[in-house]
């Protein structure tokens, strides 16, 4: 994408099912967990780059030692200064003793991250400053191991309103309006509730000592039961990790499965991530070996190291994110990669058409980085297409044919090139916004050359959201290289509704799609459209959020895919670029048959799997009108 827009955390958890004496028997490593933990979060270090967060908790940890763990960054590499920090604290007290690290009572009672149970989060932030304070993990203290809480996740909800409302009912006091606080607070709520009644569960046993009481409610929290009470009202997409202090740990998933989370277990280990690829390179698994966290279920591996698959919330459609495969994941996961190059491939037809099928004269290239695999994916499609006219060129000569004949047609090829180059950021201390921009518009080069006049450039991209990197750069660097049409690619629809489940996508206006579809309308006399849009968004804003409908979905019912993108590829074409440039999106249709598991396209139908989705979507259309520059949730 060379838009670059904040989205998806990452998530990592980690429960040693064996004592760490295990570990270092066989693995060399008493630390071994945490060096796993170190190696998953920098594997999915494309998910957060604003901070990191690591948590830890040992098990049976006598009275008055410290059983848990946290360390925080917002540093420009956060995971690399956690770990130095780590590191530096182990040196330090290790003192050049480095016999010391074998010795495993020595270990655990030493060492901060010594932990049978840990929990790691890499956070893009989404909304508000990038401070410390937003970093997860969260934890919500106790003096009482049971009543510890530790929670990370890769989430936004809708109705944080509502939940905070919630809590004040119960009599809570919420010190901030965010849903991550809101969360950790419901789960708290109830998870105090379980303590108490177990609390009075336990007194009933007159024979049983304060000491004794405490550790049949460590030994019997009911973990399920708790969530089941904490998640009934949530609304949103959610994968969410947590641990208690007394050693049980879990990972749930949102009924509709929006935001992605893996696991894996066997008698040593029970792991859960936001990739699959993570998992199967941390402990050389295959890919059928690591399984798809269910909808609306939960991980729960509980202090004694059983592993459970609890069901919490009822399963609704499965919805999982189609984002999550065209851009965010990774593409080394095996099932990502064939989909992107599948989503590619799709597209060569619409391509070649718009190339006049001139194979001579076209010559195809990606904007890096992103795109690289859908990029071979439209390759193939075009090297099927030219080997169907290859085939039908050596038919015609019947017999007439030589080896001189035949090599010619045999030999060639697409003309694929490496045009754009991504160059590292550029900076300038100059306030001018035209030297800004200038600077901006550098931030791809170019390959010089290769290209000729007559030439088209199809260049990939996976995604267009609001076309600033094109317009301001990418347009400009291939404009220079003088081509007679530069073709603009996108793997993805075009995206045309907000996102409201743990992407930064909630205004409406950023949307090339949107301001194409407004002039559109403004152009064809169509502006009551947009009048009686507005009024039956504010009427549905006024309904309960289960009973609203997406009504901002009329604005764009006059117009084809094609009418919209034709205009976005005016509004993005800068004035000087000489070149004809069109856009070509890939269609919802074919996005579905690329990627059939995950059927999630609110960001180009408009169809949202929860309530609060419709509600953010009329909201945002309604601050678009207004002209309040908020985020619609």
């Amino acid at each position: 994408m060379s838009d670059a827009i904040q989205h998806e955390c990452g998530i990592a958890l980690l429960r040693l099912r064996k004592p760490l004496d295990f570990y270092l028997d066989k693995y060399g490593s008493a630390l071994y967990g945490l060096d796993k933990m170190i190696l998953m979060m920098e594997k999915q270090h494309n998910r957060g780059q604003d901070g990191a967060g690591l948590a830890g908790v040992k098990l049976n940890m006598p009275p008055g030692q410290r059983y848990i763990s946290r360390y925080r960054s917002i540093e420009n590499n956060p995971m690399q200064d956690i770990y130095n920090r780590i590191q530096h604290r182990i040196e330090g007290l290790l003192d050049g003793q480095m016999e010391k690290i074998k010795d495993v009572d020595w270990v655990k009672n030493n060492l901060a991250f010594a932990c049978e149970t840990y929990l790691g989060h890499l956070r893009y932030g989404t909304f508000g400053s990038n401070s410390i304070e937003s970093c997860h993990p969260f934890l919500r203290q106790s003096n009482w191991m049971s009543r510890n809480l530790i929670l990370a996740g890769n989430f936004n909800m809708t109705n944080t309103s509502e939940l905070i409302e919630e809590l004040v009912s119960l009599g809570q006091h919420p010190k901030e309006q965010a849903d991550t606080v809101t969360v950790m607070e419901k789960i708290g709520h109830f998870l105090d509730q379980e303590n108490e009644r177990l609390k009075s569960e336990a007194e009933k046993n007159i024979e049983l000592n304060n000491i004794e009481r405490s550790q049949f409610q460590i030994d019997n929290i009911d973990l399920p039961r708790v969530m089941k009470k904490a998640a009934k009202a949530w609304d949103g997409g959610y994968a969410m990790g947590g641990m208690l202090g007394q050693g049980d740990s879990f990972l749930m998933r949102d009924p509709n499965g929006i935001r992605p989370a893996y696991y894996y277990f066997d008698d040593e280990i029970a792991v859960v991530a936001s990739e699959r690829p993570v998992i199967q390179t941390a402990f050389n698994l295959k890919f059928d070996d690591v399984k798809e966290v269910p909808p609306g279920h939960m991980i729960w591996t509980k202090r004694d190291g059983t592993v459970l698959i609890e069901k919490i919330l009822e399963p609704k459609k499965h919805l999982a994110c189609s984002f999550e495969r065209i851009y965010f994941s990774r593409g080394n996961d095996g099932a990502i990669y064939n989909e992107r190059i599948e989503l590619g491939r799709r597209l060569a037809k619409r391509v070649l058409k718009a190339a006049d099928n001139n194979f001579e004269k076209t010559i195809f290239s990606f904007i890096p980085n992103t795109a690289e695999i859908s990029f071979y994916g439209l390759v193939k499609g075009v090297e099927s297409a030219l080997n169907k006219q290859k085939i039908d060129e050596v038919l015609e000569l019947k017999n007439d044919f030589s080896k001189e004949i035949l090599l010619p047609i045999l030999n060639r090829r697409p003309r694929v090139e490496k045009i754009a180059w991504k160059d590292i950021k550029l900076r300038t201390f100059i306030a001018q916004d035209v030297v800004r921009d200038d600077m901006v518009s550098h931030v791809y080069d170019s390959t010089y050359n290769i290209v000729n006049h007559d030439d088209t450039i199809v260049a990939v991209d996976d995604s267009i959201v609001r076309g600033t990197t094109l317009k301001k750069s990418i347009l400009k660097m291939l404009d220079r290289l003088g081509p007679k049409k530069i073709i603009i690619v996108s793997s993805a629809p075009q995206i045309r509704f907000p996102d409201c489940y743990g992407i930064d996508m909630a205004k409406m206006n950023d949307f090339a799609a949107f301001q194409a579809t407004i002039l559109l309308l403004k152009e064809n006399g169509l502006t009551s459209i947009l009048e009686n849009t507005y009024q039956q968004a504010k009427a549905e804003l006024k309904k309960d959020m289960h009973d609203q409908i997406n009504v901002v979905k009329a604005i764009y019912e006059p117009f084809d895919d094609s009418d919209i993108s034709n205009k976005i590829a005016q509004l993005l074409t800068p004035a000087d670029v000489k070149s004809e440039v069109q856009i070509i999106y890939q269609t919802v249709k074919d996005l579905h048959a690329s990627c059939p598991e995950n059927l999630g396209d609110w960001y180009f139908t408009g169809d949202y799997p929860t309530p609060g989705g419709n509600r953010v979507a009329n909201q945002s259309f309604v601050n678009y009108v207004e002209g309040v520059s908020g985020r619609a949730y």
